[in-house]
């Protein structure tokens, strides 16, 4: 059985912040505010969860860190920047590969209108099986 997709209440929440605080602030300060958001809609919230490096047989304290955590679920990465670039959704995809989730959110919050600023990524995306019966 497959979990529902939780983004739509997170990208609402982000939404509701942004309306309230728009552009401007410090990337941090977004963050607490999101997680905040996100607990009162009754998920579990990890800030800055440490990102696992492991390389062959060798686990490397590299110092990688997911802006937040949903629900063991969706890895949400927050900037604050003038646009995205590649390197932004590289990072976002080489931290749902290291933590073995499937959904992240990269959320850019120096946009005017946060729906311009959001972009939804899949790892590994199959499509689901048919349940046998």
């Amino acid at each position: 059985m497959h979990s529902r997709d939780l983004t739509p209440e997170i990208i609402g929440a982000a939404i509701k912040l942004h309306r309230k605080l728009g552009p401007g602030l410090l990337e941090s300060a977004y963050e607490a505010c999101l997680a905040y958001e996100i607990e009162k809609l009754g998920f579990r919230t990890e800030r800055q969860k440490p990102v696992p490096l492991i390389y062959e047989a060798v686990k490397l304290e590299c110092g990688f860190r997911a802006d937040l955590v949903v629900e063991g679920r969706v890895v949400i990465e927050l900037k604050c920047k003038e646009g995205l670039h590649p390197v932004d959704e590289a990072q976002l995809l080489s931290h749902l590969r290291l933590l073995n989730i499937q959904v992240g959110l990269l959320i850019n919050f120096h946009v005017v209108l946060l729906k311009d600023g959001i972009k939804r990524m899949v790892n590994n995306y199959q499509e689901p099986l048919a349940e046998s019966l």
